[in-house]
């Protein structure tokens, strides 16, 4: 595998980017400049796009065996290399070990799933209305399919699109998101390069949204854009593919609610929410966002939780026993802080936390939070807990479902039934009753409502995203067109 990642990776060559920028990739924790790189042009763009285009025309009508032996291969380097690229995700993501880890296992189990692809591209044969005739459904690959990648799961959700993209006989362009050029984009380059893929099915090409960005979306060649990250962006992007007709596979942001019923089992609640909240520094569209406890458990529920966060080791990622390591970039660190700052304006109050060491913000308990407040509004998307107080079913049903957004969420109930019917009131593309929302299962579909999102990623529901469906009729017989042929002889 190649480990040299100061350069783009257009049509299976190993170039310079033809842009005057350069870009450099630092560690969040230590400041230390990785290395820097020069970045790519929309000349550079272009060609990666024309060379996906050329080499997707090929791949589409490759044997199914051979697409899933590149699969395979990818799956097998993956775990060669674990050790590799979980120290990238520990120094250019700031991941702890644990996080990289089961990430690593995510973006395998994707891969498990796609190997499957290939040979799940059936079609089906349809009567018809017409005598002598039956209809054809074929499925095809949709082309070339543009990502742009996050920074928080760079590997697992890059991967989530290249891999089934792939699979089901696609090409691909990357561009990572600039904090993480190799664990988003590169060292798939050097992944998929050593596994036997075509040269020009997957590029990738390292450039800032502001020099690239439309283009990537725009360009004439992709037919479907696959971006993770904030609304705003998301918006943005889908109003510029739907000006193109383009497909787009949005998975946006979140205000996910954990909501801690009068009959939860207190202790699994707890348990349940800490990983939900400070599990990769609260950096997940999942993570919890506004925790609402019945007002009864309220102040038991509070001090478990307390007890349990003061145990939560901040700093070091690359240290083994570490939580809770730092944020991407201090401007993440400043916008957090100034809405703790502001809310506890309006009445919160801190009970832990609330100081920030660099890049790493300490796991932070509020309290006398409103659903109204900005730590409960905005997406933290950080190391912070907002608990809500609530006295009803109907009430909380109300506060969940008050905000924009609808990606994951968590109840918590002694009652199966009390817990799935409220879960399923709550406006989101999916709810865990007793668990907390961040989960993702390579088979099973993932996606949000609302400001959440279009489009759902996993198994069967990520191929139909990926490919297209062709009607082709079969007339066997002649066929009788009735009065509109017949008064011509």
């Amino acid at each position: 595998m190649n480990t040299d990642f100061t350069k783009l990776y257009i049509n299976g060559e190993w170039k310079n980017g033809s842009s005057d920028n350069r870009q450099q990739n630092v560690n969040p924790y230590t400041g230390e400049e990785l290395f820097t790189i020069q970045t790519a042009s929309k000349e550079d763009l272009d060609e990666a796009y024309t060379a996906a285009a050329a080499a997707q025309n090929v791949w589409a009508d490759e044997l199914p065996q051979k697409k899933q032996e590149v699969i395979e291969n990818a799956i097998a380097l993956i775990k060669e290399n674990e050790d590799f690229i979980t120290e990238w995700l520990v120094k250019e993501s700031g991941s702890t070990r644990t996080k990289a880890e089961l990430e690593i296992m995510a973006s395998i189990n994707i891969l498990k799933e796609a190997a499957s692809f290939p040979f799940r591209m059936e079609g089906k044969i349809l009567p018809s209305q017409n005598a002598g005739k039956e209809n054809r459904v074929y499925r095809n690959p949709l082309g070339v399919i543009g990502v742009i990648s996050p920074w928080n799961f760079p590997f697992h959700l890059a991967m989530r699109t290249i891999g089934p993209a792939l699979a089901a006989g696609n090409a691909v362009v990357v561009k990572p998101a600039t904090d993480t050029p190799v664990t988003g984009g590169l060292i798939f380059a050097s992944i998929f390069e050593a596994a036997g893929l075509p040269k020009g099915l997957l590029n990738i090409v390292v450039g800032r949204g502001s020099e690239i960005g439309d283009d990537m979306v725009t360009h004439p060649v992709p037919r479907l854009i696959s971006f993770t990250g904030s609304t705003e962006v998301g918006r943005h992007i889908g109003e510029l593919a739907g000006k193109g007709l383009k497909k787009a596979a949005l998975e946006l942001g979140g205000n996910n609610v954990f909501i801690v019923l009068d009959d939860a089992h207190i202790d699994q609640a707890v348990d349940s929410a800490i990983f939900g909240k400070f599990y990769h520094q609260g950096q997940i569209c999942m993570a919890i966002n506004r925790i609402f406890v019945h007002d009864s458990i309220h102040d038991d529920f509070i001090e478990k939780f307390i007890e349990k966060v003061k145990k939560l080791k901040y700093g070091n990622p690359a240290e083994a026993q570490t939580h809770v390591g730092p944020l991407i970039n201090g401007k993440q660190v400043d916008r957090i802080l100034s809405d703790v700052e502001e809310s506890v304006g309006q009445g919160a109050e801190i009970l832990l936390g609330g100081e920030a060491e660099g890049n790493v913000l300490q796991p932070t308990v509020m309290i006398s939070v409103t659903n109204e407040m900005p730590i409960a509004v905005n997406e933290i998307f950080g190391p912070v807990a907002a608990i809500i107080p609530f006295a009803a079913d109907e009430e909380v049903i109300d506060m969940a479902n008050e905000l924009p957004y609808g990606l994951s969420g968590a109840v918590h109930s002694s009652s199966i039934e009390r817990g799935t019917n409220l879960a399923r009131r709550i406006h989101t593309g999916m709810v865990h009753v007793n668990d907390q929302p961040v989960n993702d299962e390579a088979h099973v579909p993932f996606g949000g409502e609302k400001n959440s999102g279009l489009g759902r990623f996993n198994g069967q529901w990520v191929l139909d995203e990926f490919t297209t469906l062709k009607w082709i009729g079969v007339q066997h017989s002649p066929r009788n067109y009735g009065p509109f042929i017949n008064e011509l002889s």
